[in-house]
C-alpha cells in the first residue's frame, strides 16, 4: 500500500482463514519463562516482515478469545488512549518521558518499546513495572497455542507486540505508549489506532527496508499519521518535512513541529537532544488534550529513567547506544557538552548492517584511544572490520582488538581517560549485565 494512495493505513482482515486448528484445541503443555523466550527467539527464523495482515489477525483473534476486550483499532472504541511514536533516534528516549510524566500525574501507563538492553521483560512494562516471567511465558503460551498452524506464521515482533496488548488489557491501563519497531507505515505498531502521532528525529538507518533517501524514509515513518488523528514532530530537514507535512495534508490530521529545548526543570537524562525530546513529549501530551500539571511534568522529568543513554555508569564511565551516524554525532557533542576537552578511552562495538565509517567520523574527534571488543551479538561487525574502518577515517588513532567487554573493561580502566562504551543497543545491554556483574542475565536477542 502506497503512504500516498490512501491516508487510511488499515487493511482488511482475511476472513478466509477462519480459526486456526489450535484455536479450539485444548492448550498444549504451559511454558517456563526460559522456554518461552527460547520459542519466541525461535520466530526471528522468520526474518522481518513489514505488513499489517498478521498483526490485524492476531489482535483480532485474541478478542474473540477474550484476551482482549476488543479488536484494538480494528473495530469499536479502546479502552486507553494511546500515543504512538516513530523515527530514527529519540523514538525510546521520548516514549519514557511520556511515560513517566502520565505516571507522575497518576495514570496508568503501558509501555511498549524495543530493542531491549539486558532482558526481553524491558519492553513491556505497566505502571513502570517490567512484565512479569510468569506473564511472558503464559502470555507466549497461549499465543503459541493460538498461531500454531498459521501461514503466514506472524514474527517475533508481531507477537511480541500481542503479547504487549494482551497484558496492557489485563492490568486495566489508561494510556498505552508504543514506540514503532521499524520504520512505520507497515511495523506491526501501526494496526492500533492511536490518539496522537509523534515523530521524533529521521536520519539515516535501516536503509534496506525503509529506503536510500530521508524522503523516502519520511514516508514510511509519516505513515503512522492517522485521520484526523494530531501530530506533533521534531524539527526536520527540509526533504523530511516536506514529506511529514504532504501526509498530515492528506490525513486532515493537524501537525505541529517543536525545536526549543525545555529548560524549565531538571531532566534526568543528560544533552541539549534530550531537552529537546523533552519539548516534544510535552507537546504530544498536550496535542493529545491530556490533563497534566506543571509539578507532574517536573516530576516526570526528573525521575525518568532510561539506561544507556549517556548513563553514567560511574565518574568515569559512560554507556550510550547510539547506533547510527547521527546518534553518534549527538553523542560527540553531549560528551564535549560534560567532559569538554576531554577525550576518552572508546569501548566500541557496532552492528555489521550500520554505517561503520559514518559512525567512526563521528566518534574519532573524542577518542583518545580505541578497544575493540568481540560481542555475543550475531549481527555484530568483526572487531577486524571496524578496525579497518577506523583506520581509514582515523589513522593516526590507536585501537586494540579485545576477545571480549571484560578485556576492554579492565584496559580502559588501566588509562587516566573518561571511557565511553557505545556503538550499538545490543552492546550496550551486554555491557550493563556485565557491569552490573550478572552478564549470564543478558538476553541477546537480534531484533
Amino acid at each position: 500500500m502506497s503512504s500516498s494512495a490512501n491516508c487510511s493505513v488499515t487493511l482488511p482482515l482475511r476472513r478466509e482463514h477462519g480459526l486456526p486448528k489450535a484455536f479450539g484445541e485444548a492448550p498444549r503443555s504451559p511454558l517456563t519463562y526460559k522456554q518461552a523466550l527460547a520459542w519466541l527467539y525461535g520466530l526471528q527464523r522468520f526474518g522481518i516482515k513489514l505488513g499489517l495482515e498478521n498483526i490485524q489477525r492476531l489482535i483480532a483473534e485474541l478478542s474473540r478469545k477474550g484476551d482482549l476486550q476488543i479488536a484494538h483499532g480494528l473495530e469499536g472504541a479502546a479502552p486507553w488512549k494511546v500515543i504512538h511514536v516513530a523515527g530514527t533516534n529519540g523514538k525510546g528516549s521520548v516514549c519514557a518521558m511520556i511515560d513517566s510524566i502520565l505516571r507522575a500525574q497518576g495514570y496508568r501507563t503501558g509501555l511498549f518499546t524495543s530493542p531491549h538492553l539486558v532482558t526481553f521483560r524491558e519492553r513491556i512494562r505497566a505502571n513502570g513495572e517490567m512484565i512479569s516471567e510468569d506473564t511472558v511465558a503464559s502470555g507466549l503460551a497461549a499465543i503459541r497455542d493460538l498461531i500454531a498452524d498459521w501461514n503466514p506464521h506472524p514474527t517475533f515482533f508481531e507477537v511480541a507486540t500481542a503479547l504487549a496488548l494482551k497484558h496492557f488489557a489485563e492490568t486495566q491501563i489508561d494510556f498505552v505508549i508504543l514506540e514503532t519497531g521499524l520504520g512505520g507505515r507497515l511495523d506491526a505498531t501501526n494496526a492500533i489506532q492511536s490518539n496522537v502521532s509523534v515523530i521524533t528525529q529521521i536520519d539515516f538507518d535501516h536503509e534496506k527496508w525503509l529506503g536510500h533517501s530521508l524522503g523516502e524514509i519520511a514516508a514510511e515513518k509519516a505513515g503512522i499519521i492517522k485521520p484526523r488523528v494530531p501530530v506533533v514532530s521534531a524539527a526536520q530537514r527540509p526533504e523530511a518535512e516536506e514529506v511529514i507535512c504532504a501526509r498530515a495534508a492528506e490525513c486532515e490530521a493537524p501537525i505541529e513541529f517543536v525545536a526549543a529545548p525545555y529548560n524549565e526543570t531538571p531532566i534526568a537524562l543528560a544533552g541539549l537532544h534530550q531537552k529537546q525530546n523533552a519539548t516534544l513529549a510535552i507537546a504530544a501530551l498536550r496535542a493529545g488534550e491530556i490533563d497534566i500539571d506543571e509539578s507532574a511534568t517536573a516530576r516526570g522529568l526528573a525521575n525518568v529513567d532510561w539506561p544507556a543513554r549517556f548513563q553514567r555508569w560511574d565518574k568515569r564511565t559512560v554507556i550510550d547506544g547510539a547506533h547510527n551516524p547521527g546518534a553518534a554525532r549527538v553523542l560527540a557533542e553531549t560528551w564535549r557538552e560534560v567532559f569538554a576537552d576531554q577525550r576518552a578511552t572508546l569501548i566500541l562495538a557496532v552492528l555489521s548492517d550500520k554505517d561503520l565509517c559514518g559512525i567512526c567520523e563521528a566518534l574519532a574527534p573524542i577518542s583518545d584511544y580505541v578497544l575493540l571488543p568481540k560481542i555475543r551479538s550475531e549481527r555484530a561487525a568483526p572487531p577486524e572490520d571496524l578496525a579497518r574502518a577506523l583506520s581509514a577515517i582515523a589513522p593516526s588513532l590507536p585501537y586494540s582488538i579485545t576477545p571480549s567487554i571484560a578485556h576492554a573493561l579492565d584496559q580502559a580502566r588501566e588509562r587516566p581517560r573518561p571511557i565511553l562504551l557505545t556503538g550499538s543497543l545490543h552492546f550496550a545491554g551486554e555491557a550493563l549485565a556485565h557491569l552490573r556483574g550478572k552478564p549470564a542475565a543478558f538476553e541477546e536477542c537480534a531484533q
